[in-house]
């Protein structure tokens, strides 16, 4: 006899920053139904992946169970967990659910994208609480970097798991409430199954600094600037621009908004009274019309993002925005791994032209909204649950998280993988099967599988180049014009002076008057024969083979 299971999937997030998306399932094995929780995205590295935007969650395994499926609920409105929605909702077409800064903010992202399709969503009350199918879901405010950040108490007949989302604990956020310590240990008194928590501050001990903190150190950075400020932040952290806005009212500057994706959240954040009391801010044509003295721009880039306001303006390519020496720009962020290089592309443009860059490398500029191990302690200890899985981090993060949970006396404790299915309730926790997962590509308006061939001949191209050979044949393997060849990412000549050109000529000639007569006349066997002598020849002098392709024309 079947019996009902409660069991947790991560098909994203499990071993990587980023493309957060879970799955609990509540049923026999022949039939459950599914809770998603978020749907995100992650950047993909341009080095690494050339012409890739976007890595997302496969969810081929979610479109096979579609009709099983309860709902799609959201954490918050964070890229990482609601970033791959727009294309990946209508494969599931399931109800979705958010609170309401988190609903208006993806309804303006989505109305930013052309072509993008319409997607409800209910928008559930702060502290809210919704039921789907066998899920009772309650939402936890929790303090995190952007506002609206929930942690879930997913209820079922097999027990309860406090699903933690991005959160840490901050008695004094500059926007939204703290961490609501009084229903997470309400939950732990009712008793807590499972806690499936943020593990991305696992190796940093003590506790993350306050908001009200950074709030203090930009407040006097901006008071005692000489000339121009610029200040770059992740465009959604709404109680940082307001941090921003309040200490540029006090040094009498004007606030100017340089690009969208800032635009947007500021215009979302007033519509949600986010921004309630702040002052209206300028428009990026009001620039230059300011004095230097009495102006702030509140700026897109923190990341180096080649497109956004910042990286602009460090090569001196903004329409609107100039800086120059004497003006002073705050790096209000951290670097996501990865970034690293493109930031210091920006920074080292604006300090060549004098600019004076602040970073947290000096100054309390950025706290981190994840909890440091104090914190994750904390929550173990409101919470207490039976068993821990940790969620939201790289392979090292969810060790420590692991082993600290261990050590705080948590009786369960299992890491998983992406695609790994945990059966919680009952006899849990254990892996009891594999789902199908894994990754596709935002490449351009399409959507291709990480498997495909595209991205690594991509990779391949960028390394040793290609070379194209056109032939021209007569039916009885004559040779009816020379041959023509065209090279692309080589070099012109090697290292004694000769022609790449005429090197590839050469063995193309080589290779088809050494053939014998009846074989001419098969064009695939020219073409590899053609396709061979042309790569080891280029080999020789190069010591690189490009990719070769060989047209064969019968005339």
């Amino acid at each position: 006899m079947a019996h009902n299971e409660l069991v947790f999937a991560p098909l994203g997030g499990i071993g990587e920053i980023g493309m957060n998306l879970s799955i609990y399932g509540f049923g026999d094995s022949r039939r459950r139904q599914w809770l998603i929780v978020d749907c995100g995205v992650s950047f993909a590295s341009e080095e690494q992946l050339p012409g890739v935007d976007l890595i997302l969650p496969d969810i081929g395994y979610l479109i096979e169970e579609r009709k099983n499926i309860v709902g799609l609920v959201l954490t918050h409105g964070h890229e990482d967990h609601m970033g791959a929605l727009i294309d990946l909702w209508p494969r599931l077409k399931v109800p979705l659910y958010a609170t309401p800064f988190t609903a208006a903010l993806f309804e303006a992202r989505r109305a930013s994208e052309p072509g993008a399709p319409q997607i409800p969503v209910k928008v559930v009350p702060l502290n809210g609480h919704v039921e789907l199918g066998p899920f009772a879901i309650d939402f936890i405010n929790v303090a995190h970097s952007i506002p609206e950040s929930n942690a879930l108490a997913i209820r079922t007949a097999a027990g309860t798991v406090l699903h933690t989302g991005d959160w840490k604990i901050d008695p004094t956020p500059t926007v939204g409430a703290p961490t609501d310590v009084a229903r997470l240990s309400a939950l732990g008194d009712e008793g807590v199954l499972a806690l499936v928590g943020d593990s991305t501050n696992a190796v940093r001990e003590g506790r993350s600094p306050s908001e009200a903190d950074v709030a203090k150190t930009l407040a006097e950075l901006i008071r005692t600037a000489p000339r121009r400020v610029a200040v770059t932040t992740f465009a959604s952290h709404v109680g940082r621009l307001r941090a921003v806005a309040d200490a540029a009212r006090a040094a009498e500057r004007e606030v100017v908004v340089v690009g969208r994706a800032m635009e947007r959240v500021v215009q979302v954040a007033r519509e949600t009274g986010y921004l309630d009391g702040v002052q209206d801010f300028r428009g990026a044509d009001a620039y230059g019309y300011l004095p230097p003295d009495k102006v702030l721009a509140l700026c897109t880039g923190s990341q180096g993002e080649p497109r956004a306001a910042l990286a602009r303006i460090a090569e001196d390519e903004h329409p609107d925005v100039t800086l120059s020496r004497g003006d002073r720009v705050i790096f209000s962020a951290r670097p996501i791994p990865g970034n690293e290089k493109a930031i210091a592309r920006v920074i080292n443009g604006l300090v060549s032209q004098g600019v004076e860059v602040i970073t947290d490398r000096t100054h309390l500029v950025h706290v981190s909204g994840h909890p440091r191990r104090d914190e994750l302690r904390d929550m173990i200890g409101w919470v207490r649950p039976r068993i821990l899985i940790p969620a939201h981090g790289e392979a090292l993060h969810l060790a420590e998280h692991a082993e600290l949970a261990r050590r705080a006396g948590v009786p369960k404790v299992l890491v998983c993988r992406n695609g790994d299915l945990v059966r919680l309730a009952p006899d849990g926790p254990g892996i009891i099967d594999e789902v199908p997962s894994g990754r596709l590509y935002k490449d351009g308006s399409l959507l291709i599988s990480a498997e495909a061939r595209t991205v690594a001949a991509r990779r391949r191209l960028s390394f040793s180049g290609v070379v194209t050979v056109a032939l021209a044949l007569s039916d009885k393997g004559a040779l009816l014009a020379d041959p023509e060849v065209e090279l692309i990412g080589l070099p012109d000549t090697d290292a004694a002076g000769v022609s790449m050109t005429e090197i590839a000529g050469d063995a193309v000639e080589e290779a088809f008057e050494s053939m014998p007569k009846p074989r001419r006349r098969d064009p695939d066997a020219v073409a590899e024969a053609v396709r061979r002598a042309v790569r080891g020849r280029i080999a020789e002098r190069w010591n690189k083979k490009p990719i070769c392709h060989v047209h064969v024309l019968v005339v």
